[in-house]
């Protein structure tokens, strides 16, 4: 077993349990995965409970969404992980997580807008709270090869997203390390419960 399975496993299994301590990852939802190579990658495998991830809960698959660990099944949105690993090569990590305040803002809005916040700074090529960060918001669907294709050309027509949710459904972000996608999730779930707390206030 290769050193950057152990350590990539291990990276992912104690994001896991920071946002199970959170309630971003109830129950069995959720999915994490991270680059093995240009070609393969390591995803959880599906019904694990993300805040109780062990060496058993993950398996290696091809970025087509094979499993090449023979009797493990990938999670269902595979795709949605493969998507990213196939557009840019500069990806290592893609995190999927499932709040109440992900969850809800989801459910009303078609795009959650970020203007003014420091910790926008956070994400990749914001360099000031003047900034306007833009997280989209897809239908849910059980056709993930289309929700994927979906997910591909708005990327391509917006390159600096930094993440998206899906109607009634969650979170996924991605970058070049576990710590910074991590770091992606925490900066968004902070954000989401300002825009959130920021609605309740101007009700």
């Amino acid at each position: 077993m290769s050193e950057t399975l152990l350590r990539l496993r291990a990276e992912l299994i104690a994001a896991g349990q920071f946002f199970h301590a959170r309630g971003w990852v109830p129950a069995t939802s959720s999915n994490f995965s991270a680059r093995l190579s240009a070609d393969e990658m390591l995803i959880t495998s599906s019904g694990q409970h993300k805040g109780r991830l062990d060496e058993h809960g993950f398996l290696r698959a091809d970025l087509q969404g094979n499993a090449l660990d023979a009797g493990k099944r990938p999670s269902a949105e595979t795709g949605l992980h493969t998507v990213m690993y196939r557009r840019d090569p500069a990806i290592v990590c893609v995190l999927h997580t499932h709040s109440v305040n992900a969850t809800v803002l989801s459910m009303r809005l078609d795009e959650v807008v970020f203007e003014g916040y420091e910790v926008q700074k956070a994400f990749p090529n914001v360099e000031t709270h003047e900034s306007r960060v833009v997280i989209p918001v897809f239908p849910n669907s059980q056709d993930i090869p289309a929700l994927a294709a979906v997910v591909d050309a708005y990327l391509d027509a917006n390159p600096h997203t930094v993440g998206y949710l899906i109607r009634g459904h969650g979170l996924y972000t991605w970058g070049a390390t576990v710590a910074d996608t991590q770091r992606h999730i925490e900066a968004l779930e902070f954000l989401f419960e300002c825009v959130y707390r920021q609605l309740l206030l101007d009700r």
